[in-house]
Formats: C-alpha cells, structure tokens, sequence
C-alpha cells in the first residue's frame, strides 16, 4: 500500500491493524525494571528537614522498562516474550511473579548473583509525585550472560514476527549483544525496533526504526536547540548516520516526527487530551509500533496507531498500558 495514499491512514485501514495484532508475536530485550509505587498524602512538613512527610495508603509494584513493553504487547492482544537479567533479591522474586502468569516460558530471564534487580520506587502524594530512588548497577552483563540471552533469542526467532529492543542503558544492552541481534533479525528478515540511550547510540546502526524522544535527539545528534528546524535536522543526521529506515521521534505534547528514506518527513500532532503522567509514555509508543509492522502496517501507520496510544496511556497515573479497544475509539474519534 502506498503510504502517501490518505486511505492508508484512515480509521478504518487503521482499525483493521489493530484487530490482527492477536497474529503478532514480538520478543523483547532489554533491561527489566520494577516499578514501585508509594501512595500517600502530606499534611505536613518533616521538623527535621525542609521535606514532606508522606502518610503512606497504598504500595503497590508494577512490570517497567522492557518488562513493561511486553506488558503492553499483551495488553494490546498480542503475543510477546520477553529477555533481560535481574538479580537474586526480593525485587528479582517480585518481578518474575508480576512476569509469571503472562509468559510462556522462563528461559528469557536471566539471574546475575553480583547486580540487583533493577528497581525505581516512586513516591507519590496528591497524584504529584514527590521523590523518585532508584537501586540498580549500570555495568555491563557478563560475556557468559549475554551469551545465554543470544542463544534464548536464537531459539525464538523462528516464532517472531518483529524484535524489540528496550534499552534503559542498565546493562543488557552491549555492542556486541546490538551486532549480533541486527544481524539475526536481517537474518529472518524481520524488524528490529530500538528504544534508544544517547549514550549507546553508535550499537544501533542498520535497525529497522529507532524511536528517541525529543532531547535524545538533539544530543544523538550534538545539536543543541530543541525547535522544530533542529528536530528535522536531528532526524536526518541520526537516521542517516545510523543507516536505519525510519526515526520517529517523540516530542511530548508536540507530538511526534517521523523521518523515512529520500528525506521524507511527516509530523503528527499529539492525540493526548490531558497529561498526568508520562511514565512508560516510550515503552507504549514501541509496543504498539511493533504489533503495527508485525501484522504488515507502514512506519507511518505504525506511527499513528502508537500515537494514539501513547496519547491515551499518559492520560493515566503510573505505568498503564492501553486496550484494544480502547485504540480502537481514539482511532475512530481521535
């Protein structure tokens, strides 16, 4: 289908991508994080310190990081699996029992002895979120653990339809681990989407679509104004220095843009109606991206579909994920 054809992005064509996701089986890796949530409220400052005192209501842990895009792509009706580390701890046990009853298997999850699972406690009062503490180790997976991922994703590629790449720069993703899954997924002939880290930007080269948000972009690209003239720039420098097909980038209430082959680019204006919390905003973004091109949807149809995604989920408090149908009704009434 042509993609500068309009009947390529209307609800209907857009509509039908979403009711083949259930066909889409995406493998995700990447670093896995718990997300913990401390719920209360302040009545009072601390006497011992200029701070808020939380009178804490509720705690709460939820699947973040690349554990979260499987959790949308199950979310979303499709299948999904997914590839990373945690460490032998309370917070690993918890996360694996969050994983447990989605997955299919186990072999994906690695177990490091010497790194803790990587955790972000978030406090939160008044629906405003007051501190943010983060327990993790940034260094890189031993060569025998990277080894284990690549043989896991190996004997999965047979069933997969697209392979995702979550990378929250907190260990999993290498250059070598990068070389070898761009390789494979050349390979199968199947796409390879990243969540970039500036930092890490030189493994990605020759993936199908790198997704960074605005400020990524503009220092991928060592450029330094975040206006529309720099984004384009920064579209093209990166795309073009990477080799890949497609560079979507993320701007928040800006929406998104979209820079493909021959210097095409296309802009699309956020779907969000109110913003209370983009957690995990990235994470939604990717997941329907890929069910979208694993089910044969253009970039740009991609791009749509996980606009109106990432428009619903930032609408919610925490790490959500979308339905469905609910992307059928911001589709049909966006």
């Amino acid at each position: 289908m042509d993609v500068n054809d309009d009947k390529a992005l209307t609800p209907r064509t857009l509509r039908r991508y979403i009711q083949r996701f259930p066909q889409a089986s995406v493998l995700v890796v990447g670093d896995l994080i718990l997300d913990h949530y401390v719920v209360g409220k302040v009545s009072r400052i601390s006497p011992e310190a200029p701070v808020p005192v939380v009178h804490v209501e509720s705690e709460s842990v939820r699947l973040g990081g690349a554990a979260n895009v499987f959790n949308n792509i199950l979310a979303l009706g499709g299948k999904a699996d997914v590839c990373g580390v945690i460490g032998a701890d309370e917070s690993g046990r918890l996360l694996m029992k969050e994983l447990g009853s989605k997955r299919s298997s186990r072999g994906g999850v690695v177990i490091d002895q010497d790194r803790p699972t990587t955790r972000k406690s978030r406090v939160i009062a008044h629906n405003q979120q007051v501190v943010r503490y983060d327990v993790e180790a940034r260094r890189e997976l031993k060569t025998s653990l990277q080894r284990k991922i690549l043989r896991y994703v190996e004997s999965r590629l047979r069933d997969v339809s697209c392979l995702v790449v979550s990378d929250y720069a907190k260990g999993v993703v290498s250059a070598p681990l990068m070389s070898e899954l761009t390789r494979l997924s050349a390979l199968r002939r199947i796409p390879l989407i990243v969540d970039p880290k500036v930092e890490h930007f030189s493994y990605y080269k020759g993936v199908t679509v790198i997704t960074p948000n605005h400020l990524e972009a503009i220092q991928a690209s060592g450029l330094h104004r975040d206006d529309d003239q720099s984004i384009n720039e920064a579209g093209a420098i990166i795309r073009q220095r990477l080799g890949c097909r497609s560079v979507l980038i993320t701007r928040g209430e800006k929406g998104m843009s979209l820079y493909e082959g021959d210097g095409a680019s296309w802009h699309l204006p956020t779907q969000a109606k109110q913003v209370y919390d983009v957690t995990g905003a990235g994470d939604t973004v990717i997941a329907t991206l890929a069910l979208a091109l694993s089910v044969g949807a253009t970039v740009r149809q991609g791009a749509m579909l996980a606009n109106h995604a990432a428009g619903i989920v930032v609408g919610m408090v925490g790490t959500a994920t979308v339905s469905p149908e609910q992307l059928m009704e911001a589709v049909e009434h966006g």
